[in-house]
Formats: structure tokens, sequence, C-alpha cells
């Protein structure tokens, strides 16, 4: 099993910038995915961005130029670093850890975006 506990979210005005963290513990694997998520009332969980261990990123088209995932292998985080935000963006953020044989997933953290 692998715990993920996510932190960073709140609340900011339009414009502003969050930092969303996530710490992975338990039995890691050496082959895995970091992804952030995100889910919105009454829609879907959608894929914000994610990383495989080479640093090979992927993001929404919502977000690219504004969002960037990076992640620390030596330290078993993965971050989201949120800029320019919009009250669209407003969700609950999940991280996932994806390996060969399973997904694991955070709590979950609220991102509220509002003047």
């Amino acid at each position: 099993q692998v715990q993920l506990v996510e932190s960073g979210g709140g609340l900011v005005q339009p414009g502003g910038s969050l930092r969303l963290s996530c710490a992975a513990s338990g039995r890691l694997s050496t082959f895995y995915v970091w992804g952030w998520y995100r889910q919105a009332p009454g829609k879907q969980r959608d894929m914000v961005a994610t990383t495989t261990r080479r640093s090979l990123t992927n993001y929404a088209d919502a977000v690219k130029g504004r969002f960037a995932i990076s992640r620390d292998n030596a330290e078993n985080t993965v971050h989201l670093q949120m800029n320019s935000l919009k009250p669209e963006d407003t969700a609950i953020y999940y991280c996932s850890y994806r390996t060969a044989d399973a997904e694991y997933w955070g709590q979950g953290t609220q991102v509220t975006v509002s003047s």
C-alpha cells in the first residue's frame, strides 16, 4: 500500500497563486507516474497534470502555461505550482501515484478561487 498526503489548498483571489504538495510513503515503486487531478462539484474528475520518473510532463489544455508540476524523487513528493488562477480552477485537487499494478489517491485538497 501507498499512502499519499496532500497539502497547500485554500482560498485565493483570481490571478493569485497556490502551491500544492503531495508526499508518498509506504510500499513505493521504482516505476511510477505522479499526477494531479481535480473534480469540481457535479463534474467528473479530470487530469490536470502528470509527470513520469524521468520528468516527462503532460498538462490539460485548460492549465497549460499557468500550472507546473514538479517532483522530488529523493523525497517522494510531487508539487503543483498554480499561477494566474481563475474561478473555474475551483475544485478538489487530488494527487495520484500510479504504478504498474495499482493507482493510489490522496484525500483531496480544496482549492477555491474567488474574490
